[in-house]
């Protein structure tokens, strides 16, 4: 039972990070069409700014929390302006390919500039204590990302109902054209996307930072992939269908941890993606995505 619990526990952190970062994704994707593979390393910029105050001599956990998620709010607007906005209006192609090389271009300047090699990064050490409950080990890091995750998601969904900025979004996200006509500015509320998209992935570095204790230069590559196949899951263009794909995948990969014998561990991801194939063959749009009629296919 208390295996049972801590693997639980587990697969709810996993999941509460993924969704983070997956929600980053479906609000420009809700937004602009955009599948935006750089928002790794927008998390990687959060990371090295971090790396970089603590070598200025940067002592406050808090304010080191801060600035990663100024930070990575600020990088995101910036990717937006210098990089999206010119092709906002390109084949969808097309933007795929400039998310794909910012992300390239990033990566390649912490190789140049800084090192290919993980950085130690300390001052968030302390918020990965263990706490324990009886036999249980609670991490505290753990706790710190389901609370601040549904937090998160809550502050979200009530900016995108109560504020005047949010329904313009979500109006924009089923028809931009008409948006536009009602006198909301496009370039405010793709802004708008960004910085929350930013913000998110952020708060995700924050905790990277704290569970794995260095920086490198691909470390959101990687997560951004899972975050892709979180909303692939849970329905492109749906924001709970985002959290709701991540939280899944959280489960279903440390489920498959726990179920396969030891000598297949490696075989983790193999089995993780055919277990997708087969949710999406049986529903093809995710979990909570709109069904869309692409017309007939067959021979």
């Amino acid at each position: 039972m208390d295996y049972f619990l801590q693997q639980l526990l587990n697969a709810l952190a996993f999941g509460a990070e993924y969704s983070l970062v997956a929600l980053g994704l479906a609000v420009v994707f809700s937004i602009m069409g955009l599948v935006n593979f750089a928002h790794g390393e927008i998390i990687a910029v959060s990371a090295y700014t971090v790396l970089f105050a603590v070598a200025l001599g940067l002592q406050s956990p808090l304010l080191a929390i801060l600035l990663a998620v100024v930070a990575a709010g600020v990088v995101a607007i910036a990717f937006e302006r210098v990089a999206f906005r010119p092709v906002r209006n390109a084949p969808v192609t097309t933007g795929l390919l400039t998310a794909f090389g910012v992300s390239i271009v990033v990566q390649n300047l912490f190789v140049l500039f800084v090192s290919p090699k993980p950085q130690a990064v300390s001052i968030l050490n302390g918020i990965n204590q263990i706490w324990f409950v009886g036999p249980l080990a609670i991490s505290a890091l753990q706790v710190m990302e389901l609370v601040v995750a549904a937090v998160t998601i809550v502050a979200l969904v009530l900016f995108l109902n109560k504020s005047t900025l949010g329904l313009a979004m979500r109006a924009a996200s089923r028809d931009f054209a008409t948006v536009r006509l009602m006198g909301v500015k496009a370039n405010r509320v793709i802004a708008a996307a960004f910085a929350i998209s930013g913000t998110l992935a952020g708060i995700a570095a924050v905790f990277i930072i704290a569970r794995r204790g260095s920086v490198t230069p691909d470390m959101g590559f990687s997560l951004v992939l899972k975050a892709f196949v979180a909303c692939v899951i849970g329905g492109f263009g749906s924001l709970a269908g985002a959290a709701a794909g991540g939280m899944l995948l959280g489960f279903i990969e440390v489920g498959l941890l726990v179920a396969l014998p030891q000598e297949y561990g490696g075989l983790r991801d193999t089995f993780t993606y055919l277990l997708i194939i087969a949710l999406l063959v049986y529903r093809p749009e995710g979990l909570l995505g709109r069904k869309v009629e692409l017309g007939d296919k067959e021979i």
